[in-house]
């Protein structure tokens, strides 16, 4: 019986002597280093196509001190904006070759700090974190074994880390400048925390902007106290408010989950949505387009995030001497039957779409910074 020959591996003796140059050189094109002249990495690279030739994945881990796996911490997995976040970094690390490890901090400071230091994602080459309560003066701490990028509202602007922030108050403003063009004036406000973190703080601060904009006064009555931002927490806080402030007419929500609990509490207390209570939230999560009535939202660009953020770690891998980068996340208004306004009124700043038309998520949009 004749069996098929193994097929030797080629080596990096036989692709230099192919290509006409040293086997460092061949290294050198493999490893990606920049110093190498484009016709010498031309010639390599296509010896490399011609004879098959495979680079020991072990040998380059070893040679440069990588595992070839970042990290990505977030407080909450089972959130829809960070499973939605997720998967769109592991797509951007899988299209660099890399593997991607999720670790959940359920936004305490010890488990940041822990993710921050290198624990438990030792093994990772780089960390991107969404950190709620760590405070600047640790986030601009050096961090040498576990370089980060730091995601979301965390971290002012003159913090000397890599940083793909949101401008939540410009967020938070933006929904409640469209409730008040669709004529509403008693806007309740789903989100305020004790202690407060960055996002609360910020949506609070982007709501009270609005109302001072246009003349309303802050009435603390209309911000009643929220828990964890989930959907029971929305649907508790709307069923105390309607009991307390019967004469709310509007509802920005700090995210979905906490609007689809209001949408909920909205309907058992028999009030019509949006003709009686308008409702906003923020995210855009993909269950906001299928709720009833379809939820209006400002959706954050997510897949921006994700290929942002995993671009800046992994140019900070390659060059430690870069100055901090700081970028900003595209959003936009999303209107749908949740807060649409009467007929012969304007819709309000920013792109309006129906559900049967959805946005999709990381399309361009509006964009205030």
């Amino acid at each position: 019986m004749s069996t098929t020959p193994t097929r030797r591996p080629v080596t990096i003796r036989e692709v230099a002597a192919a290509a006409g140059v040293s086997p460092k050189t061949v290294s050198n094109v493999v490893n990606e280093y920049v110093h190498v002249h484009p016709d010498t990495r031309r010639r390599v690279q296509e010896a490399i196509d011609a004879l098959g030739y495979r680079p020991s994945a072990v040998g380059r881990q070893l040679r440069s001190g990588r595992t070839g796996m970042i990290a990505l911490a977030v407080p909450n997995i089972a959130a829809p904006y960070f499973a939605e976040l997720g998967r769109h970094v592991a797509t951007q690390a899988r299209r660099r070759g890399l593997v991607l490890a999720v670790e959940q901090t359920e936004g305490l400071l010890e488990r940041e700090r822990e993710v921050a230091d290198g624990q438990p994602v030792r093994f990772a080459d780089g960390l991107l974190l969404s950190a709620l309560e760590m405070p600047d003066d640790e986030l601009a701490a050096p961090h040498p074994d576990t370089p980060l990028v730091l995601i979301g509202e965390h971290g002012g602007p003159h913090l000397p880390v890599d940083r793909v922030g949101i401008d939540s108050a410009g967020v938070a403003r933006t929904a409640v400048e469209h409730l008040i063009a669709c004529g509403r004036t008693r806007i309740a406000f789903l989100g305020h925390k004790a202690p407060v973190h960055n996002s609360a703080r910020q949506r609070t601060a982007g709501y009270r902007a609005a109302l001072d904009a246009a003349g309303l006064p802050f009435d603390a009555e209309l911000v009643p106290p929220c828990g964890d931002w989930s959907r029971a927490d929305g649907h508790a806080t709307t069923a105390r408010l309607l009991r307390e402030r019967p004469d709310t007419d509007a509802v920005f929500a700090a995210n979905d989950e906490l609007a689809l609990g209001a949408l909920a509490a909205l309907r058992e207390a028999g009030r019509s949505v949006p003709a009686d209570v308008s409702v906003v939230g923020v995210d855009d999560v993909p269950e906001a387009r299928f709720s009833w009535p379809a939820l209006s939202t400002v959706a954050i660009d997510r897949a921006f995030v994700a290929e942002r953020a995993v671009e800046l770690l992994t140019s900070r891998l390659s060059d430690p001497g870069l100055p901090p980068r700081h970028l900003q996340t595209p959003y936009r208004l999303v209107v749908r039957e949740s807060s649409r306004p009467d007929a012969g009124r304007s819709p309000g700043a920013g792109v309006t779409r129906t559900p049967q038309e959805p946005a999709p998520d990381g399309a361009a949009g509006a964009v205030a910074g």
